[in-house]
């Protein structure tokens, strides 16, 4: 269906409002519009409402088919990716998760592990229609000195396919041994990476908060924190992120992942540290899929009794920028998913209701991301901009959503890219004990 030339129209294509900035047309109750498509040189040339003589003029009739900007996954983590086989979660509990991950980490995570299965996920995210993406690094001594060269390799290799982002990953308790903690922010700058801690209610949260800041504002890094992944009311740490936020005058970026707890707190607890976080400029990414997976299992085999994702509505109601994102994929902490950021998007809208109305929630996989991670031109349309796009059968949301779409075209920089996943006995070499 797409022109393999460098030049082509594609016509009567449903653009979304949200992700169409500058298009003057007429839309539908799903914020949809019939739009005309121009492509030259890997870039759109223009976009504008439906014209029915672009059709009889030599343009592919889309028939009403959406068409949305490459998505953005903003909180992966892909140097865990895929060791479930050798490693399963035994009981499917956040704690069963961390110390089998910890646990194979120790054991198998070489260079060479970690790098095919980053480059396995990275070809999943690619096929499904994936611009960036944002991984959480594993950085507990002496994995940093394994894992952080193989992401600046897996960066380079995937240059303008995937634009690549890191983030290191340990326990709040690992900047106590500041000396050590320094050397890994030195390194993560190095990198060009993202400075990341996950936080939990330690009696010196606060004073260890102030050293993280302290060393991103020294490197000039901007911030990204896993915050009370918890059932538990009192994990507010999201809320000490944010007063730590203020009172070190941060500029950079922030973002928070999670924030579970937030949900399950008193109102007044759950007002006061939204108006902190509106007020530090913090963004949050909910991760639907891996927190209905953990959060609420219980030992006996009762229903899970709340969905472990946190208050997006009322955080962009007060300007926050909001994301979702596909967090873990088929290791201890989620025996499924693809990196396919339409699954997560279609998990979020029926688990957050991203409906009635949709609004612009669509740029939570899009836009918003591409803000916080910083890429400009990316999550959006517009005339001027990369033809970076993925092209649906589905022609409304509940078309789009109601099945996998595992035929979707996806084009970048104008042409349609080969599909292929990549196999699972791809990796069975890594997977013997």
């Amino acid at each position: 269906m797409i022109p393999n030339a460098g030049s082509y129209r594609l016509a009567n294509a449903r653009l979304h409002a949200s992700l169409t900035p500058g298009l003057a047309a007429t839309y539908d109750s799903d914020g949809f519009a019939l739009a005309d498509i121009a492509v030259a040189d890997g870039r759109i040339s223009a976009i504008a409402a439906h014209d029915r003589a672009a059709i009889s003029s030599g343009a592919v009739d889309l028939a009403g088919r959406i068409v949305l900007p490459c998505f953005l996954d903003c909180h992966t983590h892909i140097d865990k990716g895929h060791i479930w086989p050798r490693k399963p979660n035994p009981d499917g509990t956040f704690m069963g998760a961390l110390n089998a991950a910890g646990a194979d980490r120790v054991a198998r995570w070489t260079a060479e592990d970690v790098a095919r299965r980053m480059d396995f996920s990275l070809r999943s995210a690619y096929a499904h229609g994936t611009r960036a993406l944002r991984t959480h690094i594993d950085s507990v001594a002496p994995q940093e000195e394994i894992s952080w060269p193989v992401f600046e390799m897996m960066r380079d290799a995937w240059r303008g396919r995937i634009e690549l982002q890191g983030a290191c990953l340990l326990g709040i308790e690992g900047v106590r041994d500041t000396k050590w903690f320094d050397g890994l922010a030195k390194r993560v700058a190095a990198a060009k990476g993202v400075l990341g801690v996950v936080t939990y209610m330690v009696p010196d949260l606060e004073e260890l908060l102030d050293h993280v800041f302290a060393q991103a504002i020294k490197h000039g890094l901007d911030l990204d924190f896993h915050a009370d992944e918890t059932d538990d009311i009192a994990a507010i740490s999201l809320k000490k992120i944010a007063e730590a936020a203020l009172w070190n005058g941060f500029e950079g970026t922030i973002l928070v992942g999670h924030c579970c707890s937030l949900a399950r707190q008193p109102d007044l607890e759950v007002l006061d540290t939204l108006d902190k976080v509106a007020k530090a400029g913090l963004a949050i990414v909910s991760l639907p899929m891996c927190n209905l997976y953990l959060q609420d299992r219980r030992a006996d085999q009762t229903t899970p009794r709340w969905r472990g994702v946190t208050l997006l509505h009322e955080m962009k109601a007060r300007g926050v920028p909001v994301a979702v994102a596909s967090d873990n994929t088929r290791d201890p902490f989620y025996a499924y998913g693809d990196l396919d950021m339409l699954e997560v998007y279609r998990m979020a809208t029926r688990t957050l209701h991203f409906d009635h109305p949709v609004g612009d929630w669509p740029q939570a996989v899009t836009a918003t991301p591409a803000q916080v991670m910083r890429l400009d031109g990316f999550g959006t349309l517009a005339a001027g901009g990369d033809a970076d796009f993925v092209l649906f059968k589905g022609r409304s949301w509940t078309e789009l959503l109601s099945r996998p779409e595992s035929d979707r075209i996806v084009v970048r920089a104008g042409r349609a890219i080969d599909r292929q996943l990549p196999d699972y006995a791809e990796l069975d070499g890594l997977m013997v004990e």
